[in-house]
């Protein structure tokens, strides 16, 4: 009984830490309207494929799964501006907006990603 309870306390604590987002999210209608602030960048987390594929336009390119992401994303973002970030599910995109918030910058997260971006008929540049 002691372990079980132990266990359910570390689970939830867990469950608590992780919980917490030091950005936000927006869905797609929003996440358009934020995009159109001259004070806001687009950035794309995904690989230079996927971004190939297709991607919002004046979108910049840092992939996150590189181990310089954080190094580029320093030397390429306006730490005075607000950082929209997606991927292809928006779960990278959470990934990076959560190390990019840590480092002080202000993200919003596209919630679904350029797959709900694009399911709502928004455009895309190819």
């Amino acid at each position: 009984m002691k372990k079980l309870l132990t266990c359910l306390l570390a689970t939830l604590g867990l469950t608590t830490a992780c919980g917490q987002q030091n950005f936000e999210n927006a869905e797609v209608q929003e996440f358009a309207e934020l995009i159109a602030d001259s004070n806001v960048v687009v950035l794309d987390v995904r690989t230079a494929a996927e971004f190939a594929e297709g991607h919002i336009q004046g979108a910049v390119l840092i992939d996150q799964g590189q181990s310089d992401f954080m190094e580029k994303a320093k030397a390429t973002l306006p730490a005075d501006k607000t950082i929209a970030v997606y991927c292809r599910s928006g779960r990278r995109s959470a990934n990076a907006a959560g190390r990019l918030a840590d480092a002080g910058y202000k993200c919003v997260n596209l919630k679904g990603g350029i797959i709900a971006w694009k399911k709502a008929n928004m455009p895309v540049i190819i």
